[in-house]
């Protein structure tokens, strides 16, 4: 059998107003013969002819006067489904009215009707308003029980974490809603005072330490985590809990969703890599970001990739006098263009075309732009195709950035920051080793140039191009297997958004020579990561999708380090920006062995790996995996 619940019940919004207004009418005709009935001892043959008399001569001005007092007060603009103590309210406030009004009008001294029988159909009446409002819901809500249960196959249990104010919010769409199928079983809060209490009358069970037990004892299929002010650390611990279950989990994106009122099961998303990294988002300092790029001439190259279209977003939103981006994939730059030209139709944009690696090309780009502050994005990144291929790493990575820190340099840039990464710290492939190559590369040219070179070194980045994060995601969605490289492996992480606001405010710190190092947090073991991702979607590891470790890749660590020894730390202003003192080095030799190495890339030597181990004393290669 299947039960559809009615919307309009085929009314225009007047009929159904008219219908109301005549239930009221006949209730308060109704309620107040009951209170002669009831002063007569519930006979109606004891019913005075002088007080049926009264009540006939009344009841008609009466009705009209309750009509009157119940449109002021606003009580045919509800909508019956979603009735609650605000109706109740307005509902009281008009019957305070109508004693007045009651009272001076038929003084209620028994003239009339006896002073008993007006008082209990006065209560009557105000009874039957409020019934006539909340019948309505009440029918909707046992229709939509009897349908759950007509269906419970398909329904699913769910959970809810959080009886406050986002809880309640879904708790009351799970009630009144006729597109949420699936049956709010309990709820979990961590204050004792809720406890075998009901919000929206579904059971308060238990804190955050009971969710097994409860998933089990309510054969939950679903969990909502609706604390969207919930601290990071917290929140971690709780979603720990919500992986070892094997339910789906999702959550509100976060707390702006309650200050703009969009708290909803619609908004509900599934749980993120980020929410399960146990610490806030990084907050920066945004006037002093705004303050050094806006109204300059900004270049970022690479802009089309995933950390240089979100260093464009952020340098847009500081308004510059010009943005231009340089990049050798046409189909990344000409995205982020159209970004950009739709959320910041006045910003100045030049999208070029065109490799670092190109002397004329990048020397035109300076010498017609004349950017004052340049990031440099643009690198050969993924470190097992680079290992294959490390005469392109050396090539693009850092003869790259050598061309474009020279142009910086011929054509008076002010600011020059190299975006690098925590793999050039002691690297054991070629991918970090060139990133490494290009941090002496700024820091033998900010000691020979005007210009301030500065590189900023941080971790990895979630949801980046090429990272684990999507390829997990893709790998779940595909029912696996997903493949983790090492059951021991750790990486830093941190969110696109963050990283880029950390290198630009560290872009502000600079003065020339420094290597910004980002704290990244706590580091997180990926197979960690991996299983709560397949837990979060509602499998279990091992048994729905398996995980599969594939080995080490060539050059790959079990763990990243973000600063060498020899560089020391110093404090920034932001607590999470640190700066790494330059290393001594000899800049005639290094410039003289990157001769060497310009020709050895061109000439595709076998032995490029051993060159770059020569420049470049901590570079240590893995000889096996």
């Amino acid at each position: 059998m299947t039960f559809k619940i009615p919307r309009n019940m085929g009314f225009s919004v007047t009929g159904r107003i008219a219908g109301i207004m005549l239930l009221d009418i006949v209730a308060t005709m109704i309620s107040f013969f009951l209170g002669l009935w009831f002063r007569a001892d519930f006979a109606f043959e004891n019913i005075r002819d002088v007080h049926l008399d009264g009540y006939l001569s009344a009841i008609g001005p009466w009705c009209a006067i309750t009509i009157l007092v119940y449109i002021c007060f606003r009580l045919y603009s509800s909508i019956w489904a979603f009735v609650s103590t605000s109706e109740v309210f307005r509902i009281t406030g008009a019957y305070v009215v109508l004693a007045v009004i009651g009272v001076v009008l038929f003084g209620f001294d028994g003239t009339v009707m006896p002073r008993s029988s007006m008082v209990v159909g006065f209560l009557f009446s105000y009874v039957s308003c409020v019934a006539i409002r909340f019948s309505y819901r009440l029918w909707r809500t046992a229709l939509r029980k009897i349908s759950h249960a007509a269906h419970a196959s398909g329904v699913k249990n769910v959970m809810l974490i959080g009886a406050g104010d986002a809880g309640r919010a879904l708790a009351l769409e799970f009630v009144n809603s006729d597109y949420v199928k699936d049956r709010l079983a309990c709820v979990i809060d961590d204050n004792p005072a809720k406890l075998n209490k009901r919000l929206c009358g579904v059971p308060i069970v238990g804190n955050r330490n009971q969710i097994p037990e409860m998933v089990r004892q309510y054969k939950i299929s679903k969990i909502i985590f609706a604390i969207p002010s919930c601290p990071a650390k917290f929140r971690k611990k709780i979603l720990d809990i919500c992986a070892t279950t094997g339910c789906e989990v999702q959550m509100l994106p976060g707390i702006f969703q309650m200050v703009n009122g969009e708290v909803s099961v619609s908004k509900l998303r599934n749980v993120d890599p980020q929410d399960l990294l146990g610490r806030d988002p990084i907050q920066v300092n945004l006037e002093e970001i705004t303050g050094y790029i806006s109204g300059k001439v900004v270049l970022v190259t690479g802009g089309g990739g995933s950390i240089g279209s979100e260093l464009c977003r952020q340098i847009a939103a500081a308004k510059p006098q010009k943005l231009v981006i340089f990049d050798i994939y046409e189909n990344n730059a000409y995205d982020i263009q159209m970004e950009l030209l739709r959320d910041f139709p006045e910003l100045d944009l030049e999208v070029l075309i065109g490799s670092v690696r190109n002397t004329n090309r990048v020397d035109y780009l300076m010498r017609t732009y004349r950017p004052e502050l340049v990031f440099h994005a643009a690198a050969h990144k993924h470190v097992p195709l680079m290992e294959d291929s490390p005469n392109e790493a050396i090539k693009n990575n850092v003869f790259g950035t050598y061309k474009m820190a020279k142009a910086a340099a011929k054509y008076g840039v002010k600011r020059f920051v190299l975006i690098s990464t925590d793999k050039a710290v002691n690297p054991t492939n070629i991918m970090g080793a060139s990133k490494r190559l290009c941090e002496m590369v700024v820091q033998m040219m900010n000691r020979e140039s005007d210009t301030e070179f500065v590189a900023v070194r941080f971790g990895n980045v979630l949801g980046s191009n090429g990272s684990v994060i999507p390829l997990f995601k893709r790998q779940i969605a595909q029912g696996g297997p997903v493949t983790v490289t090492h059951p021991d492996i750790i990486r830093y992480f941190m969110t696109i958004p963050e990283a880029v606001s950390l290198v630009l405010q560290a872009g502000y710190y600079a003065k020339g020579g420094e290597i910004f190092v980002l704290d990244m947090g706590e580091p997180v073991k990926i197979d960690t990561m991996a299983r709560n991702m397949i837990r979060l979607s509602g499998y279990e590891p091992d048994v729905d999708i398996k995980i599969v470790y594939t080995g080490l890749r060539p050059g790959e660590k079990l763990y990243e380090e973000l600063l060498m020894k020899e560089e020391g730390m110093q404090e920034t202003a932001n607590k999470l920006i640190y700066i790494g003192e330059p290393i001594e080095m000899d800049d005639e030799k290094f410039r003289r062995q990157l001769v060497r190495l310009e020709q050895a890339c061109k000439e595709e030597s076998p032995d490029i790996k051993d060159i770059v181990a020569e420049i470049c004393p901590t570079y240590k290669r893995l000889t096996k995996v």
